[in-house]
């Protein structure tokens, strides 16, 4: 007549623990990762699966962690122009952005996205791609760890170094070697630009064989730069009148 209750209690005793433990772990993996680059991350791991699976032979991961001193300043400026021009201010949500995307998709408007610098570095380095509820989730409580966690910087160097810039190209070192064949402290405001118009849908556009689109995208882009200051911007304490994102 006991048991059931005591089972109950136990099985509610141990889902709390595994959940504890699984908290303590992956804010662990955060805090180490806030000082030695990752080697990988998942949404590169999925790319390898997927050319596995899909019998892609001719497929090549290309991938070289990069640090911060060994960057031009005008590839985070761009992509923060480009991506999310409040990523210095916010707390890893642009709910503004947020709010003006649900209201462009009530009016018809095809829903676009609205997520920050910090949101897609929690979902490249620790997730996958999809649109469900559980990753989202996931995605927001990563977000939360990495915005606690790490500064601003760190965020912007991860993304830096593993957003796919091309079909299996991760990060600034692989596609400035693959794109301008420079060094990535070498690249020039109208180089990060390119590189940063990509980032909506780098497996479709070029930025070694710009499209009409990516060039103009990349001329907005420069603009953007050149409107938030330069380099300086990324350590501001003051927003700009307007900032957003196109």
């Amino acid at each position: 007549m006991h048991l059931r209750p005591q089972l109950a209690r136990r099985l509610l005793r141990w889902t709390g623990l595994l959940a504890l433990s699984w908290i303590a772990l992956s804010w662990l993996f955060v805090l180490v990762l806030r000082f030695v680059p990752p080697w990988t991350s998942a949404v590169m791991m999925e790319r390898q699966l997927g050319a596995w699976v899909h019998g892609e032979k001719d497929f090549e991961l290309r991938h070289r962690w990069v640090p911060w001193s060994q960057v031009s300043p005008w590839v985070p400026l761009a992509m923060v122009a480009g991506e999310d021009q409040k990523f210095p201010f916010h707390h890893g949500f642009d709910f503004d952005q947020i709010q003006d995307a649900l209201d462009a998709a009530d009016e018809g408007k095809r829903l676009r996205g609205a997520s920050t610098i910090s949101q897609q570095t929690a979902k490249n380095l620790f997730l996958w791609n999809g649109r469900s509820f559980v990753r989202k989730g996931l995605e927001a409580y990563f977000t939360v760890l990495l915005e606690i966690t790490w500064p601003k910087r760190r965020i912007l160097e991860v993304y830096m170094n593993i957003a796919e810039l091309g079909d299996g190209i991760y990060g600034v070192g692989a596609a400035s070697d693959a794109y301008f064949h420079v060094a990535p402290a070498r690249l020039g405001p109208a180089q990060a630009a390119r590189l940063a118009a990509v980032l909506p849908s780098p497996r479709r556009l070029h930025a070694d064989r710009p499209s009409a689109y990516v060039m103009r995208r990349a001329d907005w882009i420069q603009r953007q730069m050149a409107r938030l200051g330069g380099p300086p911007y990324l350590d501001s304490d003051t927003p700009p009148a307007n900032t957003g994102r196109r």
